[in-house]
């Protein structure tokens, strides 16, 4: 099935049981309370990121799921049944670590076939299961081949081909892409979910990169000091915030400080923004969001200064000094009359699209 087919079979049952789900779990250690009432469900063919910086309780969360820890009260589901008592080696999962944790003096095939041993698969279907496995992963031929003499991103596909042999229900991936370049990373990223969606596998991924989040999801749980900030997919997360620290998490923001009355927020160029607060707010621009123009080019626009920029391939970013001394961060394609500007230029802001915007509470 087509990654489109997927997706489109994926929101059609919507409706059906999760294939995972949590509900209220509680994880403490000692004193300190890691996951705090947290509850999520991921679909059949989904592919569910939960993101967050260090020590929100990600790791923590995937770690209750996979059985390498207990939750202090709460439930964890898989296909509706109670994981909690079952054993880790009887659990219908499969993780593949940051680390990888090849054997190094086995063959890629005899790590492949680690687990199938385990379980004392006969001989003759473990032969055909790692050989479909590693097909899937694109590394036949490699069969004999050992750790050492593969590439970063060849052991991470030797890595993910030791849980698909197994036929997990449910694959845990536990910020695979650390060990990887940039340029790799990107890649393997875009492979790892063509591979999943082609499976039709539901897989819990976690992540610190948003970028690598907003890739990857389906769906993403923004975590938070172990609460679930928000649950939504990409676009919602990037374009419709619920918090001010969602917002600041998942992309670059600018946050100007505005006054809200009778349900708008007027911005220094002259637009407004909808909101449903009253009085003091936060108001999320984001630097795409930024129009940079000559000084006195539009009439509906504010000033500032141009204090650093920086390239980003394509793109270029600008950091820029408004009145009062706010720093607002605007990005723009690298044409001949933006690659002009230079840092003490001044330059005109202008918000390409209001709706875009999103008022907060204040901090």
């Amino acid at each position: 099935m087509s990654e489109a087919g997927v997706l489109s079979s994926t929101t059609g049952a919507a409706q059906a049981a999760p294939v995972v789900a949590i509900c209220k779990a509680v994880k403490r250690f000692g004193g300190l309370t890691v996951l705090d009432d947290c509850s999520l469900t991921a679909q059949e063919g989904e592919i569910l990121t939960l993101l967050g910086p260090s020590g929100c309780g990600k790791t923590t969360l995937l770690r209750c799921i996979a059985g390498f820890l207990t939750p202090d009260s709460g439930e964890i589901l898989i296909d509706g049944r109670d994981t909690i008592p079952v054993p880790v080696n009887r659990r219908s999962v499969g993780v593949v670590f940051q680390s990888y944790a090849l054997f190094p003096h086995l063959s890629v095939a005899k790590n492949v076939a680690y687990g199938l041993r385990m379980r004392a698969t006969p001989a003759a279907e473990i032969a055909t299961r790692v050989k479909a496995a590693l097909a899937t992963v694109s590394l036949t031929g490699f069969e004999e081949r050992y750790p050492s003499q593969l590439s970063g991103g060849q052991q991470q596909r030797v890595a993910i081909a030791r849980v698909l042999v197994l036929e997990p229900r449910v694959l845990l991936l536990d910020e695979p892409f650390n060990a990887l370049d940039a340029k790799l990373r990107g890649t393997m990223q875009m492979e790892m979910r063509h591979l999943i969606k082609r499976l039709g596998i539901t897989a819990v991924f976690v992540t610190h990169d948003q970028e690598e989040a907003l890739t990857m999801s389906d769906r993403i749980a923004v975590m938070r000091a172990g609460r679930i900030e928000q649950l939504g997919t990409p676009e919602e997360i990037f374009d419709r915030p619920q918090s001010a620290y969602v917002a600041d998490f998942v992309g670059a923001s600018n946050f100007w400080e505005g006054v809200a009355h009778a349900g708008r927020v007027a911005l220094p160029d002259g637009q407004s923004v909808a909101t449903a607060l009253d009085g003091p707010v936060r108001v999320m621009l984001r630097p795409h969001n930024l129009v940079l123009r000559a000084v006195g080019g539009e009439a509906a626009a504010w000033d500032g200064t141009i204090r650093f920029r920086r390239h980003i391939g394509a793109l270029m970013e600008y950091e820029i000094e408004v009145a009062g001394g706010r720093m607002l961060r605007a990005v723009a394609l690298r044409d001949d009359t933006i690659a002009a500007l230079a840092g003490g230029d001044r330059v005109s802001l202008g918000v390409r699209d209001a709706a875009a915007c999103v008022a907060f509470p204040p901090a």
